[in-house]
């Protein structure tokens, strides 16, 4: 497909009738840009397809902007009933790649973690927006290490415009399709032999690890060579349970919330089963950013809002069945997988992840596992990302992977092989927090 861009034009029309005019100034938000509605004709495009295209600016906190090359895709694909739509991903090279090196694509999932639109990334990481206390503008940070490797990024909305957060399945059309359009969009020089690697944290690590599932069915054609799934969730049942009370109790109503879009009939159930506050609180999660949730449910109890204990609910029918769909390990990705996780994550269970890797392992899946005993839940994102790096690009360059089973170490900061990665890590922390060229 030929495309011709022209600086000034903010967007591409693919598809005659699809023209959407230039709009300057801070950024529309996703439920009323005209640039997200999908055509009539959605089903007959074949998943992948890119409906429109248009140039952005990226920038931190969407203050200070970004010397990157960036495009937005709109692009078909599907959700968890297998019913398409339209979702958008970011795609992005640094600012004067080298058009003549060899290109690699990474997928980054971002820890999405929202149901409100101002939360996707293909809003949030835009210079302009307004969406205050969405985690993916933090990860800006990471991925940038990314694109200071002069490698290519697609950022899909991975919970889709209508934030689906934490449904199964569907991250994984919205990844392998993103890098379907990814690939076929002419400005990123990209081909049908370029190599492909996934990465994604938290709750972009689960996506990520739906992404490694689906492939080898849904997208054989890509050359996937590795994934990167870090705290990739595990047990959203056991999650849930371990959640209640605690700091992060936050995101029980927000992934309620989620839920109960994709599946009207626990929307029922959830508003059978809980008070007027619960449900205020699910209001609050689907209209707010993942900070102001967290804030406003800190320690809060789920069984003071039901009749019904948590662990009660759980083994209800109504909720019991939906859990279970929500569980991956569905099937063994065939690529190398590299999972870390810290072994006093406040919200992700290490034995969880345990179980996770051994099941992956014992279907044949290449498992590279390694247990931080210093780093959090967040800390650990930032603290792995050099390793993470170096990980992608050996599998890039076709390197062998350590054969070494599960092991844990203090910290992955502490050894020091690690020490040149942070100091490349706090130097592109320092080019993206003054807005200077990454490469």
């Amino acid at each position: 497909m030929s495309i011709d861009i022209e600086d000034s034009a903010e967007v591409v029309p693919l598809r005659p009738g699809l023209h959407i005019e230039s709009s300057k100034g801070n950024p529309t938000r996703p439920e009323i840009d005209p640039f997200y509605q999908p055509p009539v004709d959605l089903a007959e495009l074949a998943p992948g397809t890119i409906i429109r295209a248009r140039r952005v600016e990226l920038g931190l906190l969407g203050v200070i902007p970004q010397q990157i090359s960036a495009w937005q895709l709109l692009y078909r694909t599907n959700d968890v009933h297998g019913e398409p739509e339209a979702v958008v991903t970011t795609v992005a090279q640094p600012a004067g790649a080298d058009p003549a090196a060899p290109k690699r694509l990474v997928s980054y999932q971002c820890a999405i973690d929202v149901v409100v639109a101002r939360g996707l990334p293909s809003y949030c990481l835009r210079q302009g927006s307004n969406a205050f206390g969405s985690f993916p503008q933090f990860e800006m940070v990471i991925f940038a290490n990314a694109l200071a490797r002069g490698w290519t990024l697609s950022i899909p909305d991975n919970v889709g415009s209508d934030g689906h957060f934490g449904v199964p399945r569907e991250p994984g059309y919205r990844i392998l399709d993103g890098i379907r359009a990814a690939r076929s969009f002419d400005p990123l020089q990209l081909s049908g032999e370029t190599p492909v690697a996934l990465w994604g944290y938290s709750g972009g690590g689960l996506a990520t690890t739906w992404a490694c599932e689906m492939a080898a069915d849904y997208a054989p054609e890509l050359e996937i060579v590795g994934a990167s799934a870090g705290s990739p969730v595990g047990d959203p049942q056991s999650v849930f349970a371990r959640l209640n009370g605690s700091v992060y109790a936050g995101l029980i109503p927000l992934v309620l919330s989620a839920l109960c879009r994709a599946y009207p009939d626990l929307d029922k159930a959830v508003r059978a089963s809980f008070d007027r506050d619960f449900l205020d609180l699910m209001a609050h999660a689907e209209a707010s950013t993942i900070f102001p949730i967290l804030f406003r449910s800190i320690r809060r109890n789920v069984d003071d809002h039901s009749e019904l204990g948590v662990s009660e609910l759980l083994r209800d029918p109504r909720f019991r069945g939906i859990f279970e769909e929500l569980r991956p390990v569905t099937t063994a990705p065939a690529f190398p997988m590299l999972v870390v996780q810290a072994t006093n994550d406040a919200v992700i269970a290490v034995e969880d992840m345990d179980e996770q890797v051994w099941r992956y392992r014992q279907a044949g899946t290449p498992v590279q596992y390694i247990r931080d005993r210093l780093s959090g839940h967040i800390s650990l994102a930032l603290i792995a990302t050099p390793l993470v790096i170096d990980w992608l690009s050996d599998r890039f360059d076709g390197r062998p992977l350590d054969p070494a089973g599960p092991r844990t170490v203090w910290s992955l900061a502490l050894s020091r092989d690690a020490l040149p990665g942070l100091g490349r890590l706090l130097g592109v922390a320092v080019r993206v927090l003054i807005g200077r060229p990454l490469t």
